[in-house]
């Protein structure tokens, strides 16, 4: 009991440790944005509601930037308009905590179990060094929903799919109709031939959007025949911020980029893409088609900002959870981890803004671009694991990828199908066995 005590005693100090160090380094390495896009919408819905304007007719004073999202989000985010700016900014920062930690202890607490970990004790590390995390910290600094968004995917690939439940697709719908780009997992849902989750998912977009139809018709017709194809309402392409397939392009010939040149690299990333989210679910390993699917959409996105790559969270979550079922001391193991550590210390650091000024010459391509080739090598890299039973069966005694019965489903767990003799010795039982 003492040895407990002493071990939890440890622990504690090691998470305050971590956190005063979190802190200060965020007290010197992040950047203050007041809130930007928060604002954009806070303003945009006030004009809209008590000024009685057109929302996609707001711009924010001395700058370009409007509200950019679909009608649905509008009706979503339609509370704020009558939120004191205060508090809009609490239930922006609490919401993105709390779904970021839920889905943080989604991706994390079976590999905790399987390591040996105290659970309370791994989550809030993991929940540390995600507030250092640069794509995460900008989130919450400029009042973006991007964790609102990877929350309501994760809820259906993490949980709902692998559980066979019937509203499988909802989560990827409403992603879809608050925001245009998440509609890449509706893909990823027919290329995979999940047929039923897929028209789940489209019926619940579509019927998002028609509701906000009925409710704002001048607004819905607004947006899907002007404000949509009004790219500069975004940003410029060129811009270091723009982690993208499209924004290399764009940083090679700022003032003439290649639209064939960018296409013909979206065209080769989605092959790559449809390949790997094919092996994966055809293994069970769901964790890991929705940590591709993350990374292809930030790569042919044509603008990913910095803080879009919150959607690399669980690609590195899950080149740990690789690791740690790695055999000790073994190359395959310190491989993983060193690229663990790699990717998040450099997404970490701020170290694409070191060419915002001049992203010319071969440093600039390749230091401007650190991000992109991060997110390609995940895409590329990125183990994907057999499990030990099928992925197909329902019903309340149906084991998935998720784990037992009495396991939350939809976090895959690593333990391998039985091959036969043929496998051999080094395919044992509880070893991960990498596909595609």
């Amino acid at each position: 009991m003492a040895q407990g005590a002493r071990r939890t005693a440890a622990q504690v100090v090691g998470v305050v440790a971590l956190a005063v160090a979190v802190a200060a380094f965020l007290s010197v390495a992040a950047v203050r944005h007041g809130f930007f896009d928060l604002k954009v919408y806070y303003g945009a819905l006030h004009f809209w509601v008590h000024d009685h304007g057109e929302i996609y007719d707001y711009l924010k004073p001395g700058t370009q930037y409007g509200f950019t999202y679909p009608p649905f989000a509008a009706l979503v985010m339609l509370p704020m308009a009558y939120l004191p700016w205060m508090a809009a900014i609490v239930v922006s920062v609490a919401a993105s905590v709390l779904v970021s930690t839920v889905l943080i202890w989604w991706l994390l607490d079976p590999v905790a179990r399987r390591a040996g970990w105290t659970r309370w004790f791994a989550l809030a590390v993991a929940l540390c060094l995600a507030a250092a995390y640069e794509p995460m910290r900008e989130t919450v600094n400029f009042g973006q929903v991007n964790m609102l968004l990877l929350f309501l995917v994760g809820v259906d690939l993490l949980r709902l799919l692998p559980a066979g439940n019937r509203w499988a697709g909802v989560g990827i719908g409403l992603a879809t109709a608050i925001k245009l780009t998440p509609g890449i997992f509706i893909v990823y849902l027919l290329i995979t031939g999940r047929w039923r989750a897929a028209v789940t998912s489209m019926a619940a977009a579509a019927a998002a959007t028609l509701l906000a139809a009925a409710l704002f018709p001048d607004a819905s017709r607004e947006f899907w025949t002007s404000a949509l194809w009004n790219t500069g309402r975004v940003g410029e392409l060129a811009f270091v911020s723009n982690q993208s397939l499209r924004g290399v392009v764009a940083r090679l010939a700022p003032q003439h980029p290649s639209t064939l040149a960018w296409l013909a690299l979206v065209l080769v990333t989605l092959a790559v893409w449809v390949w790997r989210s094919r092996a994966a679910v055809a293994v069970g390993d769901e964790a890991a088609g929705l940590a591709l699917t993350g990374a292809v959409m930030c790569l042919v996105s044509p603008v990913t900002w910095v803080h879009h790559l919150v959607w690399l969270l669980p690609a590195l979550i899950l080149l740990v959870d690789n690791a740690v079922a790695a055999p000790p001391r073994s190359v395959r193991r310190r491989a993983l981890a060193t690229f663990a550590a790699l990717g998040y210390g450099l997404l970490t650091s701020r170290i694409v803004w070191v060419w915002e000024k001049d992203f010319t010459g071969l440093d600039g391509f390749l230091g401007g671009n650190t991000y992109v080739w991060i997110s390609l090598a995940l895409l590329v890299l990125l183990p994907i694991r057999t499990w030990a039973v099928p992925v197909a069966g329902s019903g309340p005694d149906r084991v998935g990828p998720g784990g037992s019965a009495a396991e939350p489903a939809g976090v895959a767990q690593l333990v391998e199908r039985d091959r036969g003799t043929a496998a051999g010795e080094r395919h044992r039982v509880g070893r991960p066995l990498t596909v595609g």
